[in-house]
């Protein structure tokens, strides 16, 4: 696979192909922009580049030794850091990348590190990435992947060169779906939740029956009784993992129909999404915070409650 086979960020395309004709790699790179818009894809075709042993200098050959190995994920000079728990990367970890950086490169001239997700890295972990960062191995070069800059250290992130990458277009993600499943249909809704992130809409697509149920509870919640209402809302209740996502499509909805019809109720009714996301997030109780959301939307949106 070379660059032109990833969907999306044709600018940082030109960059990495031209950094490598020009063999320019610098030793620490920090990949900046939302999740599941291909960051990680970048990366390792960026890394497979560099180590590959063919005379081209533009793209991997897929073919030599190294890229060989690589593609098998068994390349010696090349490993890959990410959290084990999903919360944090531990300073135990970069020390292990800082003993496996000390060695010098056995199938390449080069070697490449990256650390997936490294805003999750702790604090004492990026003190410690900090001194590698500082002086690193004139063979080495790191990759630090990550969505939200703000969490590292300013003495971390001067030391790095900015790569940021942009959501994809409606148009790249369509394409993309269209790739691999031409049945699969993206509407304008899951577009609009998944802002470019073809992550995001992997996930939709893998639950999109219970995306279907949110959009059919507001199309009856204007037409059926609250207590209707309660009981056609199984999938809010019994989807606790899902729920902020499923919150973030229904205000999606929302804010069409408010942009289509301009109506305060609407408005309000987001208001009432956003209320219920930062009650969850102080431990709520789940059931009577959806119970409390339904409640007050249909106050809104039922014709004989409506305040518009």
């Amino acid at each position: 696979m070379s660059f032109q086979h990833i969907i999306g960020n044709e600018k940082i395309k030109d960059l990495l192909t031209t950094t490598l004709s020009h063999q320019c790699v610098l030793h620490s790179y920090m990949f900046v922009g939302p999740d599941g818009i291909g960051k990680f894809l970048f990366a390792k075709e960026f890394a497979k580049s560099i180590l590959c042993s063919s005379t081209s200098h533009t793209e991997a050959c897929d073919s030599c030794k190294s890229c060989i190995s690589f593609l098998s994920d068994n390349h010696p000079d090349f490993l890959v850091i990410d959290s084990e728990d999903g919360k944090s990367i531990k300073i135990e970890q970069i020390r292990y990348l800082q003993e496996k950086i000390s060695e010098k490169p056995i199938t390449s001239s080069q070697k490449v590190y990256i650390i997936n997700n490294s805003d999750l890295m702790t604090r004492e972990a990026q003190n410690c990435l900090l001194k590698t960062l500082e002086e690193p191995p004139i063979y080495a070069i790191i990759i630090l992947i990550l969505s939200n800059e703000n969490k590292l250290l300013n003495t971390i992130k001067s030391r790095c060169t900015k790569v940021s990458f942009q959501p994809l277009t409606n148009e790249e993600m369509i394409k993309y779906f269209h790739t691999i499943n031409p049945e699969y249909q993206l509407t304008q809704s899951i577009l609009d939740v998944c802002q470019g992130s073809i992550g995001k809409a992997l996930k939709v697509q893998n639950e999109f029956e219970l995306y279907k149920q949110v959009d059919t509870i507001l199309e009856n919640m204007e037409k059926e009784d609250i207590v209707d209402v309660w009981n056609s809302s199984e999938v809010l209740y019994k989807n606790k993992d899902n729920i902020y996502d499923l919150l973030e499509y229904m205000n999606v909805i929302l804010v069409t129909k408010l942009t289509k019809s301009n109506l305060i109720k609407y408005a309000n009714c987001i208001t009432s999404v956003e209320t219920i996301k930062s009650r969850l997030l102080t431990n709520a109780n789940y059931d009577m915070s959806i119970d409390y959301l339904l409640m007050n939307m249909w106050e809104e949106l039922n014709e004989k409650n409506s305040r518009n």
